[in-house]
Order: structure tokens, then C-alpha cells, then sequence
């Protein structure tokens, strides 16, 4: 009998797998990182044969340290990176260029274009989402644009596309050999080319962008069993059951099943989610409205989501760009070697401002240096950016749905440090609460699987899994809080039309 669930968790600089048991405890993990490429200012590219490279040693890697088998496994789930887009040749599995990733902004260019022919309303309407170089619809465009050839095989079939869910997918049931050309409903909602109504293909939105049909993938619910992955992979015969883009993951993986609950997860951006529901909640203060999960047949449930570019990616780029730390994990000491940010504000808009701004022609700024300032202030400020940076969108969240927050879940990588974790408290006014078991993504994806296939019994059954391991209660006077949110919101106006939008 099967003991355990496993999940592979594909994220913007890794990629890892994870096995749970019933409890929701980790049995068995690896993790490998993967290369990113940075042919021009702005533009960002994966290797995607290096990505499938990776998942097969992390799966190789935790099986084998673990001792287990295939037959171990109840079934397997899968969440990725969102938005990041793919073209690969049916018949060979080679794709035809690197993957585009999320962060990319090449087709910034497009955006007025396609916003003057339809109006933005035409889009948002269908898909809760703006016009951004964030989304998948206008890298395909470009894809399509600019490799010789390719739209005429798209439009056989003979090339396809996906999100890293579906290229993943694809591999792991068998490649060139049969292999699945699928997609969950999380994932095809963030490609802007999925009618949030009807979660289908958009007949209006394919002749907005020119994407041809046989090029996209089936669209699945969450939780569902697709197929079986196939020999030579070490988990052939393994049902996949579960896909679920990284947010709405981390979403299940704390259990927020009602509406009005919520996580942030601070990765390489930032991103906070809000149940609403089964029913759309569509924004007018800067937030996206987004499929949450599907489960089987049931009916999909929704969220607002507000997306920040750059948050843990901040910190990496003070450490790589800089220098100022060794490894990310000293710039908590860093910042306490100061009692406060000293007047220094950074805003990270190196691709411009994601929710609830919307500027592509951000770029980013440090304000209020003086000679006191060091690179204590400056460590501190990175830090504090995260946190002004949710408090932004849970401000517009409040706004749009009519809920006042009761307590924020949070999760990523960031929530190890205990000073970020206060001082968001401190400038939301509200607890944050750091959750027991901290891989949210992967459990959430594991989750998905284990519901399709019976491993765990309901919704009810997960929310018994969940416990609080942190709390963190705010401790700032209103006053300075107040102060310092002021002097934000002038940093961000800085740093806003930077570049002529072209």
C-alpha cells in the first residue's frame, strides 16, 4: 500500500522533489538549482532541457536517499513557476528557444500597441488580468514573431506550448513517445488567453493575440488524475494527479479553503492571495483576479492575488550585484547593526511595478541617503521593501473585497527572517503567522494529487494538518508607522515613469 504523496516543486532558480506522508510530514527532499540567462537588459531566459535535467536528478536523488519506490507513492503532484513560457517541437522534444521567464520584459513594446487597438477592459473582463509584460500571452506572440517558421508549424500542431507545468508534464509521460499536452486551470489562467467564465480557450482573446489553437494544452482542473509517468524516469508508474501554478499552491499548502483567507509568499517575488470564493472578485484597485483550484468536478474557486515583482530577488541582488553579503542569509545580521532604515527607502522596480501600481516604466530607486546612511540602512531597507510592498496590496485587497484581514499566513524563503516577520507585523497592524511545516508550494501540490486519488478525504482532513509554528504580534506606535508608509508612498512616486514608455 502506498505510504506517501510526493511533489515537484519547479521555482524560478530550482527545482526540487518532496515526499510527504499522511501527516503532511517531509519523508524525502533534494533540490538543484538551475542557470539564469540574461542575454539583454530585461530579458530573462531558462534553459528548459536543463530545468527537465534537474527534476530527473532531484527525483533520482530523494528516491534513493529515501529507499523508496515507485510503489511507495500514492501519486505525484507538479507546481511551477507561472507565466514562463515555452515552445517546444512535438516530434523531437527540443525546444525552440529558452524559455521566457515571468521577470522578462521584452515585449514592453506591445503593450500600448494591443491597448490602443482593444482597450484594456477588453482583456481584463475575460481574464482578471492587465496588460503586462508579466503574463504568457505576449511572450508566445513574440515567440511566434520571432523565430523563423514557427507559426506554421504552430498551426499544424507540430510545436507546442506551455507553462513549465505542461512541458514537465509532457516529459514526464513519455515526451515524443505519447506524452501528455495538458495544463491545470491555475496555470492556463495566468497565460491570459483563458476565459475565467467558461475556463476554456478564449476564441476572441486567440484572435487578439494570433495564437493558434493547436499549439495550447487541454485544460484540467487541480486535482485530477492526468496519466502515469513512464519509463525510464525512477517514478514511472506514478499517477499525476495534481497541478497547481506556485501561488495557488502555496494557498492549499496553508489550507486557506475559505473565503477571506490568505497567504503571502515571499520567493523570488512576492505574492498574497485571497480566497474569494466561487466567485470571480474582479478588482479595481490594481489586483488580479485569478482561478485559486479547481477540485475534480467540483466547481473552481477564485482569488484576488496582488504580485510583486522582486522580493527575495532583492536581497540576492545585494548579495550578487553588491557584494555586501556572502551568503543572503547574513543580511538579517547586517540590518540590525542599525536601529532603524535611517531615512532609506528602496524600491526593487528593476521591471517596472507589478500590484497594485501596474508601471512599466518604473525602474528602481533608492531615496533619503545622506552620509549617515550605511550599508546597515541600506540592508534594512531591502528588507523593510518586502514588507511595504504587501502592505500595498493588502491595502487594495481590503479595498476590493470588503474584508478586513484578520491574521496573515505567510510562507516562501524570506519567513526564516524574524526581523522581516516583525517588522511586516509592525506596518500591517495586524499577526503574521508562520505555519509548522514552511513548504507551503510543495505540500499544496501534494495536496492536489492526494485529493484525486484518495490519499486524503477532503479539505476538512488537510485543515487538521495545519498548526501555527510563530506568531508575530505588532509592536509599532500608529504614529511611526504612519511615517514611514508616508515616506514610502513618496519613494514609490520616484520612482515611477523612469523610461519613456516605448
Amino acid at each position: 500500500m502506498a505510504r506517501y504523496i510526493a511533489a515537484i516543486d519547479q521555482g524560478t532558480t530550482s527545482t526540487r522533489l518532496m515526499v510527504f506522508d499522511r501527516e503532511s510530514r517531509i519523508v524525502a527532499s533534494a533540490q538543484k538549482e538551475h542557470k539564469q540567462v540574461y542575454p539583454r537588459a530585461g530579458w530573462v531566459e531558462h534553459e528548459p532541457e536543463e530545468i527537465w535535467l534537474r527534476t530527473q536528478q532531484v527525483a533520482e536523488e530523494a528516491m534513493r536517499n529515501a529507499g523508496l519506490k515507485p510503489d511507495d507513492l500514492a501519486a505525484l503532484g507538479i507546481t511551477n513557476q507561472r507565466e514562463t513560457t515555452v515552445v517546444w517541437n512535438r516530434r523531437t522534444g527540443k525546444p525552440v528557444m529558452n524559455a521566457i521567464v515571468w521577470q522578462d520584459t521584452r515585449v514592453a513594446g506591445m503593450i500600448g500597441g494591443f491597448s490602443a487597438r482593444f482597450g484594456a477592459d477588453f482583456f481584463t473582463s475575460r481574464t482578471g488580468l492587465p496588460l503586462s509584460t508579466y503574463f504568457s500571452s505576449l511572450k508566445l506572440r513574440w515567440i511566434l514573431d520571432n523565430i523563423p517558421g514557427i507559426r506554421a508549424q504552430a498551426e499544424a500542431g507540430e510545436v507546442i506550448f506551455g507553462n513549465i507545468d505542461t512541458y514537465l508534464v509532457w516529459n514526464l509521460t513519455g515526451g515524443p513517445q505519447g506524452g501528455l499536452h495538458v495544463t491545470d486551470v491555475t496555470n492556463a489562467c495566468r497565460t491570459q488567453l483563458m476565459n475565467l467564465a467558461t475556463l476554456d480557450w478564449d476564441e476572441e482573446l486567440l484572435r487578439a493575440f494570433d495564437i493558434p489553437r493547436p499549439m495550447l494544452p487541454r485544460i484540467g482542473s487541480s486535482s485530477e488524475v492526468y496519466g502515469k509517468a513512464a519509463a525510464p524516469s525512477v517514478l514511472a508508474g506514478v499517477s499525476i494527479a495534481g497541478i497547481l501554478g506556485d501561488q495557488q499552491a502555496a494557498l492549499a499548502g496553508q489550507t486557506c479553503f475559505g473565503p477571506g483567507e490568505a497567504k503571502n509568499t515571499y520567493g523570488t517575488g512576492c505574492f498574497l492571495l485571497m480566497n474569494t470564493g466561487t466567485e470571480p472578485v474582479h478588482s479595481s484597485h490594481g489586483l488580479l483576479t485569478t482561478v485559486a483550484y479547481r477540485i475534480g468536478n467540483q466547481a473552481a474557486c477564485y482569488a484576488l492575488e496582488g504580485s510583486v515583482a522582486v522580493a527575495g530577488a532583492l536581497v540576492q541582488w545585494l548579495r550578487d550585484n553588491l557584494g555586501l553579503i556572502g551568503k543572503s542569509s547574513e543580511i538579517e545580521t547586517l540590518a540590525q547593526t542599525v536601529e532603524d532604515n535611517g531615512g532609506v527607502y528602496f524600491v526593487p522596480a528593476f521591471s517596472g511595478l507589478f500590484a497594485p501600481y501596474w508601471r512599466t516604466t518604473a525602474r528602481g530607486v533608492v531615496t533619503g541617503l545622506t552620509q549617515y546612511a550605511n550599508k546597515g540602512h541600506l540592508a534594512r531597507a531591502v528588507l523593510e521593501a518586502n514588507a511595504f510592498q504587501t502592505r500595498d496590496v493588502v491595502e487594495a485587497m481590503e479595498n476590493d473585497s470588503g474584508i478586513r484581514l484578520a491574521v496573515l499566513r505567510v510562507d516562501g524563503g524570506m519567513i526564516e527572517n524574524n526581523l522581516l516577520m516583525q517588522f511586516q507585523a509592525d506596518i500591517l497592524d495586524r499577526p503574521v503567522v508562520r505555519p509548522a511545516v514552511r513548504e507551503t508550494t510543495a505540500l499544496g501540490a501534494a495536496y492536489a494529487a492526494g485529493l484525486a486519488t484518495g490519499f486524503f478525504r477532503d479539505t476538512t482532513e488537510l485543515r487538521s494538518h495545519w498548526s501555527a509554528e510563530r506568531t508575530w504580534e505588532p509592536a509599532m506606535e500608529a504614529a511611526r508607522r504612519g511615517h514611514l508608509c508616508k515616506h514610502w508612498k513618496k519613494a514609490v512616486e520616484r520612482s515611477m515613469d523612469w523610461v519613456e514608455p516605448g
